[in-house]
């Protein structure tokens, strides 16, 4: 029997340990049903270039910004399943529960089991960036997060917030300017554009079938 029939069953089932861990919020998400026709700033030759995954071999970072609703997190997920495909460790992580994460950690002593588990899986992904201002202990959080990944790991960031308003979000200059420097110089960037797609699926037209019920009503 060919090799990569073997093969096949067992890669299979490996990948889908992988999409499992990764616990993506949008599971389904993937690179072959990317919306290329919306008028969203979203360059194809781009965009599956990045799908290679040279940037995850050479662990660099990958930042994505556009307003709500214009696809952020489905497209993050979806380079978080292709990242799964290449054989690399994902996590997907909403940053309020990230916080959240981390404050329970520290009070019951995880704290640094989950720093070293942050800091070894291949693909971070930081979902809703910059949604509120940091305190002293999340600022310091991130740090070592950062320190640690740098260079050795990639992380993708999805944030509503420009990328020239992260510093003041952060909002300790020293540490924002660490912080920063660890995510910005290496990093690949999406700025998705246009409306909310949420309100163009909601305000799509009226088939003649519910016209006619509507009218009838």
């Amino acid at each position: 029997m060919n090799e990569h029939l073997l093969l096949a069953p067992l890669l299979e089932s490996y990948f889908r340990r992988r999409l499992t861990a990764a616990k993506l919020r949008f599971v389904d998400a993937c690179i072959e049903d990317v919306d290329f026709a919306s008028r969203r700033g979203l360059d194809r030759g781009n965009t599956l270039q990045l799908a290679q995954g040279a940037w995850l071999k050479a662990h660099e970072n990958f930042i994505i910004t556009g307003l709500s609703g214009t696809g952020k997190t489905w497209l993050a997920c979806a380079f978080g399943r292709q990242a799964a495909r290449l054989d690399h460790s994902v996590l997907y992580l909403r940053m309020p529960r990230l916080f959240e994460d981390l404050a329970m950690a520290r009070l019951d002593g995880r704290f640094p089991r989950l720093i070293d588990k942050l800091a070894r899986v291949q693909l971070l992904i930081l979902d809703d960036w910059g949604t509120h201002t940091l305190n002293d202990q999340q600022r310091l959080d991130l740090l070592e997060i950062f320190e640690e990944r740098y260079r050795r790991k990639s992380t993708l960031i999805t944030a509503q917030l420009p990328v020239a308003q992260w510093h003041d979000m952060i909002g300790e200059p020293t540490i924002a300017d660490a912080i920063l420097d660890r995510i910005i110089h290496n990093s690949h960037r999406i700025a998705l554009e246009g409306d909310s797609m949420r309100r163009k699926k909601a305000a799509r037209p009226l088939t003649d079938v519910e016209n006619s019920e509507t009218n009838t009503n």
